[in-house]
């Protein structure tokens, strides 16, 4: 049986299809999996052993799906259900089940705070899209797989570094989701311990503030060092990951690494949280403002604060998130020194 999943953006909405992809290789009878998405995504899913083929929008939706149509698909599993996969689904002509994106809900949120939205993750919708296929939750939580060659060694890293570091991740697509700098170089202070700066090459300036601010030698930034499968193996290294909400806190959950996630315009009760999965003994972190009458303010995000006070970002204290991590940090060091002396 050939299925086709489709989902074009982003990474960590990517990241959280992966146990539909699983689930329909591992409990479908003879399941072929393919995914469609965009060619800049293509890292995301490089190593993942479920997907048996990836397919790629380039020019337009008419040459895409002649390709498509000549693979003959049993149905069609669509994870992003917008006018352009709906547009491929028409044209694909065979079966398909679409995923419930709750706009209607997410609206009501942000535009009068009246909270419709169900208490579920939104890995569990996605895989409500294909009960119909026999899929069920497995409880294995998500996926994510680095190729070998962009594993990063820990040699890489300062040698401050390479006996145990927290992974603080600084970037997002959106402004209203960052931690500020100011803040994160007060946190990073009050931590006072090995740390590793990640995000893009758009965030490498904003690391080497943080670098000077904090000024005692434990700070290295690799922002923009590295690509995605890069810096998602220094996550995977790490003790303990810090991340405001963004595809780099969804890895983390992946990897199976302690988060403490910070939110600022974005809310947990979208649905997009840290994902460990049932089988995990792992429970994630979550540091928000809460009561503030103009959160959210968007389901995603704006470049600056529509209200010019950003304080559900800047009401978050620094030694709130420190702590959560020192505590983080001192279990898993309890633990190690069971496991040597065990």
């Amino acid at each position: 049986m050939k299925i086709l999943i489709i989902r074009f953006s982003s990474i960590g909405d990517i990241v959280l299809t992966t146990p539909v992809v699983r689930c329909i290789r591992e409990q479908v009878p003879n399941a072929e999996v393919h995914f469609l998405t965009k060619e800049s995504f293509a890292g995301i899913l490089q190593g993942n052993h479920h997907i048996y083929q990836q397919h790629f929008l380039r020019n337009s939706i008419k040459a895409t799906v002649a390709k498509l149509k000549m693979i003959q698909f049993d149905y069609i599993i669509d994870l992003h259900n917008n006018q352009r996969t709906l547009a491929i689904r028409r044209l694909m002509g065979v079966k398909s089940y679409s995923f419930k994106k709750l706009n209607i809900e997410k609206w009501l949120m942000v535009n009068f705070k009246i909270n419709k939205l169900p208490d579920v993750h939104i890995v569990d919708r996605y895989l409500a899209t294909v009960a119909k296929l026999g899929v069920v939750n497995d409880g294995k939580g998500l996926d994510y797989f680095i190729p070998p060659a962009q594993q990063v060694p820990i040699d890489k890293l300062p040698e401050t570094h390479q006996q145990g570091y927290i992974a603080l991740v600084i970037g997002a697509k959106h402004s209203t989701k960052r931690y500020p700098v100011d803040l994160l170089i007060e946190l990073c202070m009050l931590i006072n311990k090995p740390i590793v700066l990640l995000g893009g090459l758009e965030d490498k300036d904003g690391g080497n503030d943080i670098v000077y601010g904090a000024n005692n030698g434990l700070v290295y930034n690799a922002c923009g060092l590295f690509n995605l499968n890069g810096s998602a193996s220094l996550v995977g290294q790490a003790r303990v990951v810090v991340s405001n909400d963004t595809g780099l806190m969804h890895i983390a959950a992946a990897l199976q690494k302690p988060i403490v996630s910070i939110w600022g315009n974005t809310i947990p009760a979208f649905g997009m949280y840290p994902y460990y999965g049932e089988a995990s003994n792992l429970s994630p972190i979550v540091i928000e403002r809460k009561g503030l009458s103009c959160r959210p303010c968007s389901k995603i995000g704006f470049d600056t604060c529509p209200k010019k006070h950003f304080k559900c970002m800047r009401e978050i204290s620094p030694a709130e998130v420190a702590k959560q991590v020192q505590q983080l940090w001192s279990v898993l060091i309890i633990l190690l020194f069971q496991c040597f002396y065990n």
